[in-house]
C-alpha cells in the first residue's frame, strides 16, 4: 500500500459507533478449524468411551455444520438488522482487522486439506482410537467435509478477489486452487458482474430451472465465459491464449501443482477424494449462485441495453449466523452496487427482495425442486406483481411456466 493510502487511513478518526459483530466475525474461522477444535477431540473422546460407531460421525462435520447447525442457528438467532451508518464507512473500510480475518482462513483451509489427506491414506489411526485406518465411510465423510471448507473458501476468495490490493487477489487464487475452480476469479469479476440477472449470465438461475439443471449449465457456462474473456483480453495484447499469462491456465496450474504435491506425499489413493472434495466445494458455490438471482431479470431499455443492476435484481437475506460465516454475502444487492466494498461495510437494502431464511437453509431447499418451487416461485411472482413474463424464465420450460403462472399476452 502506498504512503498516501497509509496517511489517509491515519487521518480517519475512530467513530463513536461500534460494530456489534466485530468479534463475532471470528466465528467465520470455525469452518476451517472445526476438524481440529471439535472433530478430532470428539472422535478421540468417543473412541475412549467405546462408542466407536458414533466416533465416525465427526468425520461428517462439514455437512452437519452447513445443513443442520447453521440453518437451526439462523432460525434461533434470526435477522441481523445492524447496518453501519454513513459516517463510519471510511473508518470501517480501512480497519485492517477485518481483512486479516479473511487472510487467516487460508492457512486453516489448507491445514484441513492436508490433514484430511493424511486421515484418508493413513494405515494406522491408533492414536485416534481406531484399530487401523479409516474405512470408506469415514474417508468419504472427511472428503466431503474438507470440500465444504474449500467451498466456503471460494466465498473467501470472492471477498478477496474483488479488492484492488495485489496480495488479496493472489490470496483469492490460492483459496480457489483446492477446488480446481480458479477460473471463477475471472468469470465472476468480469462476467457475472456485467451480465448479472440477464438470460446471458450462466450464474443467474431462471424460474422453472431446477438446481440440478442449473448446475451443469453454470459449471460449463462459467468456464466457457472465463476462457472467452481471457482469450479476448490476450488478443487485444497480441498474445495467444495458450500462455501462462492466461489467468485461466495459470489458475489451473496452481491446482495441478497443489494436487500433484498432495499425490506425491500421500499417494495416488488420495486422487478420487481430491476430485470428490473439489466437486463438493464448487457445487456449494453454485448452489449459492442458484438462489442469489433466481427468476430475477434486468429489463431492457429503449436503447436495447439492459438497465443497470439495482437492489431488486438480487435476493437478499440478513440472518446473522450465515452473515458471519459467509462474510455478509447475503447482503448481495449492496455487493453488486459496490463490488469493491469490504464485507464489514455491506448493508442490507430495504428495496431488495428477501429470502424467507438464511442462505444455508435455502441451499438445502434448493436440492429438492418441488419444495423450492413452492417456496420461491410465489415470491418471484409477487416481486413482479403477478406478471411472470417479466421474470427470467427457463426457455426449455417457458410454456409450462406460462401455463402455470400466466400467459404471454400479459406482457
Amino acid at each position: 500500500m502506498s504512503t498516501d493510502a497509509n496517511a489517509s487511513e491515519q487521518r480517519v478518526a475512530p467513530p463513536q459507533w461500534r460494530d456489534s459483530k466485530r468479534y463475532l466475525w471470528l466465528w467465520g474461522l470455525f469452518a476451517p478449524t472445526g476438524l481440529f477444535t471439535i472433530g478430532i477431540p470428539l472422535i478421540w473422546g468417543l473412541n475412549q468411551l467405546g462408542w466407536h460407531r458414533l466416533a465416525e460421525v465427526p468425520f461428517w462435520l462439514g455437512p452437519i455444520l452447513v445443513y443442520l447447525v447453521i440453518p437451526l442457528a439462523d432460525l434461533f438467532f434470526g435477522p441481523d438488522g445492524d447496518n453501519p451508518p454513513d459516517e463510519v464507512m471510511e473508518y470501517l473500510e480501512n480497519d485492517k482487522y477485518y481483512r486479516y480475518l479473511t487472510y487467516l482462513y487460508l492457512p486453516f483451509q489448507y491445514a484441513s486439506l492436508i490433514f484430511a489427506c493424511y486421515i484418508i491414506t493413513a494405515d494406522n489411526l491408533h492414536w485416534l482410537g481406531f484399530p487401523g485406518g479409516a474405512n470408506l465411510f469415514d474417508k468419504i465423510g472427511i472428503a466431503i467435509s474438507v470440500g465444504m471448507i474449500g467451498g466456503i473458501g471460494i466465498n473467501t476468495a470472492h471477498e478477496l478477489g474483488h479488492k484492488k490490493v495485489d496480495l488479496e487477489r493472489w490470496l483469492a487464487r490460492i483459496a480457489l486452487a483446492q477446488s480446481f475452480y480458479g477460473h471463477f476469479y475471472i468469470e465472476h469479476n468480469r462476467g457475472h458482474h456485467v451480465r448479472v440477472a440477464t438470460p446471458e449470465d450462466p450464474a443467474s438461475a431462471r424460474i422453472g430451472e431446477t438446481f440440478w439443471a442449473f448446475w451443469p449449465r453454470t459449471v460449463v457456462g462459467s468456464f466457457r465465459s472465463a476462457w472467452h474473456l481471457e482469450k479476448e483480453r490476450l488478443h487485444r495484447l497480441g498474445k495467444s491464449p495458450w500462455t501462462l499469462r492466461n489467468d485461466v491456465l495459470n489458475a489451473w496450474a496452481m491446482s495441478v501443482v497443489l494436487w500433484l504435491g498432495l499425490i506425491a506425499v500421500f499417494g495416488i489413493e488420495v486422487l478420487p477424494y481430491l476430485i470428490l472434495q473439489a466437486v463438493v466445494g464448487f457445487s456449494l458455490l453454485e448452489s449459492v449462485n442458484y438462489l442469489e438471482h433466481y427468476g430475477l431479470v434486468r429489463q431492457k431499455t429503449a436503447t436495447g441495453r439492459y438497465e443497470r443492476p439495482a437492489p431488486e435484481h438480487s435476493w437478499n437475506s440478513d440472518h446473522i449466523v450465515t452473515n458471519i460465516f459467509l462474510y455478509h454475502l447475503q447482503r448481495h444487492s449492496d455487493h453488486h452496487a459496490y463490488p469493491t466494498r469490504r464485507y464489514q461495510t455491506l448493508r442490507s437494502w430495504d428495496g431488495a427482495p428477501n429470502l424467507p431464511s438464511g442462505y444455508a437453509s435455502m441451499i438445502l431447499i434448493a436440492y429438492f425442486p418441488p419444495i423450492w418451487r413452492k417456496v420461491m416461485d410465489k415470491r418471484v411472482l409477487a416481486h413482479y406483481s403477478g406478471d411472470v413474463t417479466k421474470a427470467n424464465i427457463e426457455p426449455k420450460r417457458r410454456d409450462k411456466v406460462l401455463a402455470r403462472y400466466g400467459q404471454e399476452g400479459n406482457r
